[in-house]
């Protein structure tokens, strides 16, 4: 058997795995170390030599896997996820959803938009979409039932405001991307900000349509804060603004690299925490455990991915999927909109990570050999992944908001509230396609 058919069968067999519910880092690994073991035991289609391919394989894995680990940006993981949960146990990720609650206080729909915002806020500190759609389906969701909003509006709201935290900087899905793709992280985080405002815009748009068309669903106008209170509300989310301008602000600014950015924050935040007196020492420690938890899986996941792309990459798969491909001679618009269709199926069976270090190594030869901008691809495939949050019958956001919200709020009825944002995301990811500047013309201010 040839170098490339131990490649296609690995491939089938992955998909295989992952369809029969097998744990997509066992998936991943266990293909990529039994086709590289088959490729060093009968080379060329030769006779097999079992006993003399284990070493070479097992040199093979451990070096990808020391290659990943080593590299530096990699630890702005851990400190980004270290920093959301801080930031969360000290109060801080909610104190903007506080004050967009009551300067909206007078808009129609005003507690659904605080609620998006206040995902745009969080996401902006933590960069983990379920992290968001769980805190602020605690927070956002029984505030929303107990005013009067209908159960859809209030749960789809979240839900997709939630898969906020995958695209607004900082983002783990982006940091993954850079360190697989050989990108700078610093570009994609800029890249993102557009876009993130601009799905945000959308999500905004929808409920106020929403709010138009069935008011029984919103509540009357009730409350009424003075300019001082606004001020006030505003005021105690310094430390998230602050945040905020840090991550953001320094990069662009030329100040930090992302990774530099993850220390300067997550130390500001632990140091301003404590100080205030928001944190005490063993909510810090565990929070501390839960981002170590947490990183733990994502790096267990991104270990395998990493033997996976080497599998590939000794297989020549990649370049023959890519001849293949070419053969066919698609144009960039049939190729994207194939490239979409991929992401959107797969984004109903598997988490985002998972589908993002699956196909990254077959989509981005595709792309570079059409010579399209791969800053412009990690947006769009990351726009991709978190609208896989919100589509059936995974959707792991919409079952984080029925799992955290008390009395329960059926499935269906968080889906039926979903699919408006869901239709939104159809039209910001056109945008982004069509209009590559939304993504790319940030970065480009960088150089």
């Amino acid at each position: 058997m040839t170098a490339t058919a131990i490649g296609i069968c690995g491939l089938v067999a992955t998909f295989v795995l992952i369809a029969l519910r097998t744990p997509i880092a066992f998936a991943l690994a266990g293909c990529a170390l039994a086709g590289i073991y088959l490729n060093f035991a009968a080379p060329g289609g030769q006779g097999p030599e079992f006993a003399l391919a284990v070493r070479p394989t097992l040199t093979l894995a451990s070096g990808a896997i020391y290659e990943l680990f080593q590299s530096y940006d990699l630890s702005a993981v851990l400190l980004f996820i270290a920093l959301g949960h801080v930031a969360f146990a000290a109060g801080v990720t909610t104190d903007i959803y506080a004050a967009a609650r009551v300067w909206l206080a007078r808009v129609p729909g005003g507690l659904a938009i605080a609620s998006i915002v206040g995902c745009g806020g969080f996401s902006a500190i933590s960069g983990s979409s379920v992290a968001c759609a769980a805190t602020m389906g605690k927070v956002a969701v029984p505030e929303m039932l107990r005013y009067g909003y209908g159960d859809r509006l209030a749960t789809g709201a979240v839900a997709a405001g939630g898969t906020l935290g995958a695209l607004i900087p900082p983002s783990v899905l982006f940091i993954l991307f850079g360190i697989f793709a050989e990108q700078s992280i610093s570009k994609l985080f800029i890249a993102a900000v557009i876009p993130g405002l601009l799905s945000m815009l959308g999500y905004t748009l929808v409920v106020l349509a929403w709010t138009a068309l069935r008011r029984s669903d919103v509540p009357s106008i009730s409350e009424r804060f003075t300019l001082a209170q606004r001020l006030s509300a505003l005021g105690q989310a310094w430390i998230a603004i602050l945040m905020f301008v840090i991550i953001i602000g320094g990069i662009y600014g030329g100040i930090f690299t992302a990774t530099e950015a993850a220390a300067v924050s997550f130390a500001t935040v632990t140091l301003l925490a404590f100080v205030t007196g928001r944190i005490t020492r063993g909510a810090f420690l565990s929070a501390l455990r839960e981002a170590a938890h947490q990183t733990a899986a994502i790096f267990l996941i991104a270990g395998a991915a990493k033997i996976f792309v080497t599998f590939v990459a000794l297989t020549n798969v990649a370049p023959w999927l890519v001849g293949q491909v070419v053969a066919f001679d698609p144009g960039p618009g049939q190729l994207i909109f194939g490239i979409v269709c991929l992401y959107v199926v797969l984004g109903m069976f598997l988490d985002p990570l998972g589908i993002m270090l699956l196909t990254l190594p077959f989509t981005l030869p595709l792309i570079e050999a059409q010579g399209m901008n791969p800053v412009w691809f990690a947006v769009v495939v990351v726009k991709l992944l978190e609208m896989g949050l919100l589509t059936p019958p995974v959707g792991l956001n919409v079952f984080v908001i029925h799992s955290v919200t008390e009395p329960r709020i059926a499935i269906g009825r968080i889906f039926a509230g979903v699919a408006p944002f869901f239709v939104m995301d159809l039209a910001v990811l056109a945008l982004l396609v069509t209009i590559p500047a939304l993504s790319l013309w940030l970065p480009a201010q960088l150089n």
